[in-house]
């Protein structure tokens, strides 16, 4: 892996409907969430990402945080950060995120939709319009060479993965 960066980014899992007066980032997972956020561990143990994992970098929302301690309960823990701009981002907001962790081999980040399935087309294609959605839990795994900027266009799709 020496000579490429990997970026993995997963959508959370189905959560459940807000509650009366409940904050959407507030929402916990539900059962089928659970189950999704399990299945997305076993793929990417099964592409071989551990023990390679760097950083985990997530969304504050209770959605995305238990969606990536339930991946992490199977790949092992690594070093997670929770970062607020994740939430409700555009792809953006998300290269800033990535930016500020470029030197990290191997970095998961945890977040929503619309914004990751926008940030996977535009690194792969170049264009964010290019995008062909991102389900719940679902995995896009990219890989960069390692000395290469995190831009538009820059990163191959080596997986797309959905429950």
């Amino acid at each position: 892996m020496s000579d490429s960066r990997w970026l993995i980014l997963l959508r959370h899992a189905h959560a459940e409907p807000a509650d009366a007066g409940q904050h959407d980032r507030d929402r916990p997972l539900s059962d089928t969430g659970e189950a999704e956020a399990e299945a997305a561990a076993a793929f990417l143990a099964t592409f071989g990402i551990q023990p390679g994992l760097s950083r985990v970098v997530c969304s504050p929302a209770a959605r995305a945080t238990e969606t990536a301690a339930r991946v992490l309960e199977k790949l092992g823990y690594v070093d997670t950060r929770h970062d607020p701009r994740i939430y409700e981002a555009s792809p953006g907001d998300l290269l800033n995120v990535l930016d500020d962790h470029a030197d990290v081999p191997t970095l998961m980040l945890v977040g929503h939709n619309p914004g990751l399935e926008h940030l996977v087309a535009l690194l792969s294609t170049g264009r964010s319009g290019e995008c062909r959605g991102m389900p719940p839990a679902g995995v896009a795994v990219l890989r960069l060479p390692a000395d290469a900027a995190i831009e538009p266009g820059s990163a191959e799709l080596a997986a797309f993965w959905s429950p």
